[in-house]
């Protein structure tokens, strides 16, 4: 009795498993059948100003996946901070950006989105050259962890979003970071979606490190260009930083980098040096 019992149990869990793909796609479309609500449309017409350059196919979309997003992150005030529908609506609608025309799955290992009021103070031990380890306090304004969490500050991500053409915009950096870390640790080259026959890895790695290279050269020149100098840390940054470039500026960067360009457009499957 009591095998049969276990065999059961195993059976339910094995059903559980193969059936929450199918689950989990049902619930998604019943989210995305609802209205989208009249205060979050408000919210992004006021505070997400690249909303409004986007076609209207893709804003459509756009809101589509903020609601799935919404529905399943769990967004945690730090420092007494109290979670308000605009911080879920301005940082989700940056963050699903990323994800338009794209086969997704929500940033999957993503659980929670901690958030901060403005710039927060981690501690870092770092080794320097000569093998002296150092203790230094770094002030940050988003970091991306393996572990399902996201942290941000909220003033920079409001920030982020009302300036869309800076080429600065720590919610797009940090959740580029998670697609980067889909496949293990970042080191930018994030996985292709699905299905994807123009995605080559050599065309990509090519491309990533000449752009890569020239921005390194730029900062041992100490020449300021378009990209940020943060991008010349390790392949990881350099992608979270372009990815940035390529919704915000995306007319310079087709200008100066254009295979780095294509390159991007064709992994994010938008053009945004289209938009208007």
């Amino acid at each position: 009795m009591e095998f049969f019992l276990l065999c059961c149990v195993a059976l339910l869990l094995i059903l559980g498993l193969l059936g929450h793909p199918y689950w989990l796609a049902y619930q998604r479309d019943r989210i995305r059948d609802k209205a989208f609500p009249t205060s979050w449309r408000k919210i992004l017409q006021r505070r997400v100003p690249l909303f409004r350059r986007m076609p209207a196919q893709l804003q459509l979309q756009l809101k589509k996946h903020m609601q799935v997003f919404i529905a399943e992150k769990s967004f945690l005030g730090c420092d007494g901070l109290r979670i308000t529908e605009e911080m879920r609506v301005v940082i989700a609608a940056q963050a699903c950006l990323l994800i338009l025309n794209r086969a997704t799955d929500y940033f999957g290992k993503v659980q929670q989105i901690l958030v901060y009021p403005s710039a927060f103070v981690v501690n870092r031990t770092s080794v320097d050259f000569a093998g002296v380890q150092q203790d230094n306090r770094q002030a940050l304004s988003g970091e991306s962890w393996s572990q399902g969490q996201v942290i941000l500050s909220w003033q920079d991500a409001l920030d982020g979003a009302a300036v869309p053409d800076d080429g600065r915009n720590v919610v797009i950096h940090e959740f580029a970071h998670q697609l980067d870390q889909e496949n293990g640790a970042a080191r930018g080259a994030p996985p292709p979606t699905l299905g994807d026959s123009e995605y080559s890895a050599n065309r990509w790695s090519q491309v990533f490190q000449a752009a890569y290279a020239t921005l390194q050269q730029q900062v041992q020149d100490g020449v300021d260009g378009l990209l940020n100098h943060y991008g010349a840390q390790d392949p990881a940054e350099f992608f979270a930083v372009v990815s940035e470039v390529f919704f915000e500026q995306p007319f310079a960067l087709e200008a100066e980098y254009p295979a780095l360009y294509r390159e991007l457009s064709g992994y994010y499957k938008v053009n945004p040096a289209g938009w208007t």
